[in-house]
């Protein structure tokens, strides 16, 4: 200890490692002030959807410093440990615990093959089941493998919902043609309506209102950076919806391309059944090797007791389920 004092007095380690310091502290900055980088050409955007990973420079930059025996690298290495422990600490831990009336499961099936597809989900046990990204050829097959177990359904283009309950009121929801310009469109120019719908579900303790959706891809791009034009027009039709609608009792089961950290949901004001009540992070995507949670279940006016990610299906998401209770 003595040794270690002594060292710690002499200048020379606190001289050491100046680019390694500057590192660290632009780090904290980074996971402090993300909301602040500005979005040109998607950089705000894509640093939020990696925001946990930038962890992983922490560990490697106490390293360098350890190697450099830089004491000042070492000591701005606090910031970003506590930052990111501050924004994410919280998620570690497991949050649930036991009880819940409705058990819900949404999953983007891409190319999964529907039958054994529909099995695994319907093991799971939920009430709804949301499904996105389906095609003419696999909602037929879907249809027939699910109806054992789910009375009812509503499909609306690509999105579609099975429920173990009566729906009623159910329309689709425009996320593709939104915005000023999209008046001015003609009826040609203007994409399909196909990527979001509305329902109702009746269940024994009152009515609530469920959105399913599958917003717009993301693109990462040599010449535009991070191309978020489509997600984010859909991201702004959805709260709209969601933010005017008046049910006090709410669920968002959808792909959202993007994190619940993206600045594009900032306005849902909705809460994260994998925040309140998950364990670690429950990235989604890629199946093979999840690094972010695009797939959501997301809620108002009820309580999440547990969230979890279920076994992948054959598609490039993983299957993302919850209970929750009045």
């Amino acid at each position: 200890m003595r040794n270690v004092l002594r060292a710690c007095s002499h200048p020379e380690p606190w001289k050491r490692g100046p680019v390694l310091t500057a590192l660290a502290l632009l780090l904290g900055l980074l996971l402090l002030l993300h909301a602040a980088v500005p979005d040109v050409a998607g950089l705000g955007s894509l640093l939020e959807n990696v925001l946990p990973w930038l962890g992983v420079f922490v560990p490697v930059l106490l390293a360098a410093a350890v190697w450099r025996r830089s004491l000042s690298a070492a000591t701005a290495l606090l910031l970003p440990a506590v930052a990111w422990t501050t924004l994410f600490g919280g998620l570690l831990p497991d949050k649930s615990h036991p009880g819940g009336d409705l058990t819900v499961a949404t999953h983007n099936v891409g190319a999964a093959d529907p039958a054994p597809t529909a099995r695994t989900l319907a093991a799971a046990g939920p009430d709804l089941l949301a499904l996105e990204e389906l095609t003419p050829q696999a909602t037929p097959l879907y249809e027939k493998a699910l109806a054992p177990t789910y009375p009812y359904h509503a499909i609306r283009g690509t999105v579609g919902l099975w429920s173990k309950l009566p729906l009623s009121g159910t329309h689709t929801i425009d996320i593709m043609n939104y915005g000023p310009l999209a008046a001015t469109r003609s009826a040609a120019a203007k994409l399909p309506e196909n990527r979001a719908l509305h329902t109702t579900v009746t269940t024994p303790d009152g009515p609530l209102t469920v959105y399913t959706a599958h917003l717009g891809s993301v693109r990462l791009m040599p010449r535009k950076g991070f191309w978020t034009a489509s997600r984010n027009i859909g991201a702004a039709a959805l709260t709209k919806a969601v933010t005017t609608d008046p049910a006090p009792r709410l669920l968002l089961l959808a792909d959202l391309n993007g994190t619940w950290d993206d600045r594009a949901f900032t306005g849902l004001h909705l809460h994260s059944t994998q925040t309140t009540s998950g364990t670690g992070f429950g990235f989604t995507w890629p199946a093979t090797f999840p690094m972010a949670r695009i797939d959501q279940i997301l809620y108002r006016g009820m309580e999440a007791t547990r969230s979890w990610t279920l076994p992948a299906t054959g598609s490039d998401h993983l299957p993302v389920a919850a209970t929750l209770t009045w």
